[in-house]
């Protein structure tokens, strides 16, 4: 009896230790590219470059990929592309990249907006070829805000990738 007892409380320990690292998922893309569109965007995750000066993925930390962003749609004024990732038992988001080093992000917002929406309508997709993705990651959003004409209101999509 004494035996069962003991041999119950060890089992009922071990499984508490093996299940929530069982059901713990991190973000990863087994196949690669991986895309999403809408009438007006196509978002495709692929391959991180690879060369001098780009970072590599570090096992355990973080995983490395890709970004093409295309117009599929109509032509826009401007445009904005934003990447978030979760962070595991929060509901904060975590930006993927922040502003270019040596620019003032709120001073040429407006007019790197208005070029980035003249590259894509000129099929010139955006490519974002190497971004850091955190491994505890179980999600990831990819957000495009852009305003149609002049006068027109922000439009806002998101693409959400999952582990699911």
């Amino acid at each position: 009896m004494f035996k069962k007892t003991i041999l119950a409380i060890c089992t009922l320990f071990l499984l508490n230790i093996v299940v929530p690292t069982l059901e713990t998922k991190a973000l990863t893309f087994d196949e690669l590219p991986i895309k999403q569109t809408s009438k007006q965007w196509s978002v495709q995750i692929g391959e991180a470059g690879k060369g001098k000066g780009l970072v590599k993925p570090e096992k355990g930390k973080f995983h490395t990929y890709s970004l093409d962003v295309n117009n599929i749609g109509k032509d826009v004024f401007s445009v904005e592309i934003n990447m978030f990732r979760n962070e595991p038992h929060s509901t904060t988001k975590f930006s993927l990249f922040s502003c270019p080093e040596g620019h003032e992000c709120n001073n040429d917002h407006y007019e790197r907006s208005k070029s980035l929406a003249k590259q894509l309508n000129n099929e010139m997709p955006y490519h974002f070829s190497n971004f850091l993705l955190a491994e505890k990651a179980t999600e990831m959003e990819v957000e495009i805000i852009w305003i149609q004409d002049k006068n027109g209101r922000p439009l806002k999509e998101t693409f959400t990738f999952t582990t699911e």
